[in-house]
Order: C-alpha cells, then sequence, then structure tokens
C-alpha cells in the first residue's frame, strides 16, 4: 500500500532540480531592525497604543516586545501579556501569537514594574568632597549606582551607591524617584572614579542642566589595546543599542544619539604582552558606554572590556594576566559649584588595583610580583 506521503502516481518522477536552480544564488533576506518604541509619555488613562512595526512580521507578541522595548526583560514581557494587560488589535492575546506588522498594539500600566524604595546599608564611601548641597564620590568598580527597575528586595537592591548614600547622607534630592536619590549621572558597573551627588532638588536640577549644556569637564583615563595612531583624535559617532545584542551599544545605526569623545594619548607601551596606549578621554556627552563602544570603533577595546571584543587574558601560560573590570577611571571633574559659584576640580588617581595592572603590562613578562 503506499505511503500517505507519497506523491500521486505519475508524480513520483518529478524532479526539484528546476525549483533548485531557480534559487539557486539567492540569498534569504535578513530580517528587518525592529524599532524601539517610545514608551515614556505618560496617558490620562494609562494605556499606550503603538502599531507593530512591519519588521513584527512573523515574530512572537513577546519577541517582538521585548526587541521593541529592550529595558525590559522578556520574562517581564511575558508577564505583562499573561496578565493581560497587552492586547493585539483590541483583543488578549498568547504570548507566543504571531504577528504580521500593522496591528494595533495597547498596553495597559506601566511596561516597567513599580520602583523599588532603595534601603540604607552601611557601606563604606570614600567621599573626596562634601557640602550642604552635593558630595563627590570615588566609586570602586564592581559597585552599581542603583538597582535596576527590575530589580527585587532580595537581588540587585543591595551594595549599591545608592544603598550607601542613604546610610551616610541625611538628605539627598528626590528628583531621580525613590529608586535614585541624589543621582545626577551614572558610571558603569566595572568603572572607577568620580561621581557628583546632588543633596537637594534645586542642587539636583541645576548639575542636571550643567551637564546637559556640557558645562561639567569630564575625564577619564583608560588603557587601551593597540597602539593609537594619532596623539589626539576626537570621535564623533552617534551612539544606539545594538539591535542583535541588546546588552551593547553601537555606533553603526544611523539613528544614534550624537556623543563626542576627546582622546589624549598619555603614553605609548610595547610590552611583552603586546602593544598597550594609555589615554585620557574628554566626553562632551554621557551617553551609555560611551568611551568603551568609541575606543571599540577605533579599533583600541579598553582592556578588560570583553563585551567589546578585549580578550579575557592577556598572554599564555604562567605568565598571562587576566583583569576583572574595565580599565576604565573617571579621574577628573571640573565644574563651577551650581550654589556657591566655588570653582571645583576634582581629581582621583588610579585605583590599585590598575596601578599593578599597569605595572606589570610595563615590565612585561617575570616583572613585579
Amino acid at each position: 500500500m503506499p505511503s500517505k506521503n507519497m506523491l500521486p502516481k505519475g508524480q513520483r518522477r518529478r524532479s526539484v532540480m528546476a525549483e533548485y536552480r531557480a534559487t539557486r544564488g539567492v540569498e534569504e533576506a535578513a530580517p528587518l531592525p525592529v524599532p524601539v518604541l517610545d514608551i515614556e509619555d505618560e496617558t490620562e488613562d494609562g494605556i499606550r497604543t503603538f502599531a507593530a512595526d512591519v519588521a513584527a512580521a512573523g515574530l512572537r507578541l513577546d519577541q517582538y516586545l521585548a526587541q521593541a522595548i529592550p529595558d525590559i526583560s522578556r520574562a517581564r514581557v511575558q508577564m505583562l501579556i499573561e496578565n493581560g494587560q497587552v492586547r493585539v488589535d483590541g483583543q488578549t492575546a498568547k504570548p507566543k501569537h504571531k504577528l504580521h506588522g500593522g496591528e494595533s498594539l495597547e498596553i495597559e500600566g506601566a511596561p516597567h514594574p513599580p520602583p523599588l524604595h532603595a534601603i540604607p546599608e552601611d557601606i563604606p564611601l570614600d567621599v573626596l568632597y562634601e557640602d550642604q548641597y552635593l558630595a563627590i564620590i570615588n566609586k570602586p568598580a564592581g559597585m552599581m549606582v542603583h538597582a535596576g527597575s527590575g530589580a527585587s528586595e532580595d537581588a540587585r537592591n543591595r551594595g549599591t551607591l545608592v544603598n550607601a548614600l542613604l546610610f551616610h547622607f541625611a538628605k539627598l534630592s528626590d528628583v531621580g524617584g525613590e529608586l535614585r536619590p541624589g543621582i545626577v549621572h551614572r558610571l558603569d558597573k566595572q568603572t572607577s572614579g568620580i561621581i557628583v551627588v546632588a543633596k537637594d532638588d534645586s542642587t539636583h536640577r541645576k548639575l542636571g542642566e550643567m551637564f546637559s549644556q556640557r558645562e561639567i569637564a569630564k575625564t577619564y583615563v583608560a588603557l587601551v589595546h593597540g597602539n593609537v595612531a594619532k596623539d589626539d583624535t576626537t570621535v564623533n559617532l552617534p551612539i544606539a543599542r545594538d539591535l542583535v545584542r541588546r546588552i551593547r551599544m553601537t555606533t553603526r545605526r544611523p539613528d544614534g544619539r550624537s556623543a563626542v569623545s576627546h582622546v589624549k594619548v598619555v603614553e605609548r607601551i610595547k610590552s611583552d604582552y603586546g602593544l598597550f596606549t594609555l589615554v585620557e578621554v574628554r566626553i562632551e556627552t554621557g551617553r551609555t558606554h560611551q568611551i568603551r563602544v568609541h575606543m571599540q570603533s577605533l579599533g583600541h577595546p579598553v582592556v578588560g572590556d570583553s563585551l567589546y571584543g578585549a580578550p579575557h587574558r592577556i598572554g599564555d601560560g604562567e605568565d598571562a594576566l587576566s583583569l576583572d573590570r574595565n580599565f576604565l577611571h573617571a579621574a577628573h571633574l571640573a565644574f563651577t559649584h551650581p550654589q556657591s559659584k566655588k570653582a571645583m576640580d576634582i581629581k582621583t588617581p588610579l585605583p590599585q588595583e590598575l596601578q599593578a595592572f599597569l605595572e606589570k603590562i610595563r615590565t612585561g613578562f617575570g616583572g613585579v610580583e
């Protein structure tokens, strides 16, 4: 008895060669990038309405929203859908609902979970300057500035700079919300150095305006791989989120936000471990991962920054070196005090672990212990 999957009699000798020849050399079209949805605007009824982009065609509902709202996790997206807070053309849908593009999407309530109340913790702080209006802190690498919006009381809402600030200072500004009291600007978790904190709302707003108007000079020290060609280089490339790897930023999207970094060579190092350049980087803007992604764009990733192409280990065998943080330090901050009008010029040297690593690079194999 013929198989159910067998072609009807008379068609069993049909060849697929013609179909193969027709498609030979034709590459499958690359998927369209998914534009990021603007979810910041509040609405009176608490419902945000969007049209699914054409790039949503063929994607599951949870896949599309996780890409279109990169600041929240896919698990959070699935929770919103399963709670009935997401509707497609007016109807609730399952996370696996396939989209065609062009559908009307409604999200009820804030996509982000409600913010946590940051709690005080007795964590030592290196306070470089303090008065009644602001404080300037030397943040260590490994410390997050504040908890993420998806944090819980047990995960990520402890051990942050905010937890330490709440313990050490009686008053902090409220402009940043309950999860970010006093925080005017940020440093990456694995970046050390100077960060300024506001104690009242007036000072916070004035500092924020000064950062926006580029009236605060911020200079970092970085060790990068390779020999930076020019003594002075300005990188003026927009920065946006990488559509493929969401934890990264990129300079290759035309819709990125403007970003300017001025790179000055301090020392060129020819070592047993290869070529390195110690640089100072003055940034005019403060985009996420700005120095890291700009140095990568030059072909010189920051040492220790494996997210942007730096190797995990430098050298081979017993002499191999590794750095469990980025060799990036916010070393200098200069500005006019927003209240007293005093000239502020704050500097802090490289932390000990970076100094020791730099000496090992300079001395090469069999160098200092």
